[in-house]
């Protein structure tokens, strides 16, 4: 189990702002490269929502027998509220980016109920 803390966006650090991203892989070690990926990728929802607290991300393997047996859960707390996705494909990379793209479209609908307010 490996646990990655990582304040991010740099860019606005001088705005004390950040995101604790914190990976997780179950029955197996990541690599690097994945780590990146995913912290890149997580680090973009930012764009979408100011003040995002934190991102927790599970990588597990599904069932081994099956072709698409590779699971990211992303949890992202923002002020108020969690927002959750899960997403499950052939590849790590693929299962994250769509679990980042289901969260940022939660993203936006939450950001447009605040502002319907």
């Amino acid at each position: 189990m490996l646990f990655i803390n990582r304040l991010i966006p740099e860019h606005k650090m001088m705005e004390e702002s950040f995101m604790n991203i914190t990976i997780q892989s179950l029955r197996f070690d990541a690599t690097d490269k994945l780590e990146q990926f995913i912290q890149k990728k997580v680090s973009k929802l930012d764009l979408f929502y100011d003040g995002i607290i934190s991102a927790a991300v599970v990588l597990r393997l599904d069932k081994a027998e099956t072709t698409e047996n590779k699971v990211a859960e992303i949890n992202l707390e923002i002020p108020g509220n969690t927002l959750f996705a899960k997403k499950q494909s052939k590849t790590f990379e693929e299962s994250v980016d769509l679990a980042c793209e289901a969260l940022r479209k939660q993203l936006i609908r939450t950001k447009d109920k605040i502002k319907a307010k």
